[in-house]
């Protein structure tokens, strides 16, 4: 770290705000403002664990975990995007609902006319 940075942080710690006299509900406030989104942080995390361990029970969650590369999180994101496989009557339209399908080229004046749905 280098003595100018050294010194700006120095600065910055004897120029804190909090050192001075403060109301104690102002301080209460800033706790519950830290807190909040530490709680969120909490809750989020749980909730994903949540959802990974329902997806497990899903016989399409062990097929994509098959697939190198995809993890326990990305294959209940894909379960979660694409609901029920069964209302694709072509895998064709699954590609084309995901966006990559690579057929469809939209370039200038060329307008594509074929679609997968």
């Amino acid at each position: 770290m280098s003595r100018q940075l050294r010194n700006q942080l120095k600065g910055a710690a004897f120029r804190n705000p909090f050192q001075k006299n403060l109301f104690e509900s102002n301080l209460n406030s800033m706790r519950m403002y830290i807190q909040i989104p530490l709680e969120y942080q909490e809750h989020l995390s749980k909730l994903k664990e949540e959802i990974v361990t329902l997806a497990k029970q899903m016989e399409d969650y062990h097929i994509l975990r098959s697939i190198p590369g995809i993890g326990d999180k990305i294959a209940a994101i894909i379960l979660s995007e694409i609901g029920e496989i069964e209302r694709f009557i072509h895998p064709k339209k699954l590609v084309a609902i995901a966006g990559i399908d690579p057929r469809i080229h939209k370039s200038g004046k060329f307008k594509a006319t074929y679609r997968l749905f």
